[in-house]
């Protein structure tokens, strides 16, 4: 039986309780990231997964061991990290294309391509001829990243990843 409605939402006093349980624990600035990203900015769980650091931050040069970084102000979540995308790739699409058209003048240029092929002797397998399937590109979605728990929770766990491996480069942002 499917649940219908909508999702229950934290309180103020239930947000701040879990903010306050979290630094008590293992990973905390990861850890709050991750509320704070998924809480201010709506991101599902596979969506959070699928970050990664340039997705947030612009990073710098590395000066003195260090690795400096921006936060960028818009987080532009491309539409392969979304629901409808399987970024995942958990399940093979079952779709196969059952029909074909043309118009007339490619028709008569596809035919004219394998006669010109067929006189030559070279091998023809009909898949060589299909039209190109155009995958479906959907919109990035913008979220802006205004708020100031938000940004200070992103900034105190990038600083300490980071820290300790300032050569990263576009490795995940939440999973290493």
């Amino acid at each position: 039986m499917s649940k219908t409605g909508q999702a229950r939402v934290l309180t103020p006093e239930q947000f701040a309780h879990l903010l306050r349980e979290i630094k008590e624990h293992r990973y905390p600035e990861k850890n709050t990231a991750l509320i704070q990203i998924s809480f201010k900015l709506g991101l599902r769980v596979q969506e959070i997964t699928l970050l990664q650091i340039k997705d947030v931050a612009e990073l710098g040069p590395v000066t003195s061991g260090q690795r400096l970084f921006k936060l960028k102000e818009i987080l532009a979540l491309p539409a392969a990290y979304t629901k409808g995308a399987d970024a995942l790739r958990r399940s093979k699409s079952t779709y196969q294309r059952r029909r074909i058209s043309f118009s007339v003048h490619d028709f008569h240029q596809l035919v004219q391509r394998i006669e010109t092929m067929a006189k030559a002797g070279a091998e023809i397998k009909p898949e060589d001829f299909y039209p190109e399937v155009r995958k479906h590109r959907g919109k990035s979605r913008d979220l802006p990243m205004n708020d100031a728990a938000l940004r200070t929770a992103i900034e105190n766990y990038l600083s300490i990843r980071l820290a300790a491996n300032p050569s990263v480069k576009k490795r995940l942002i939440l999973y290493s």
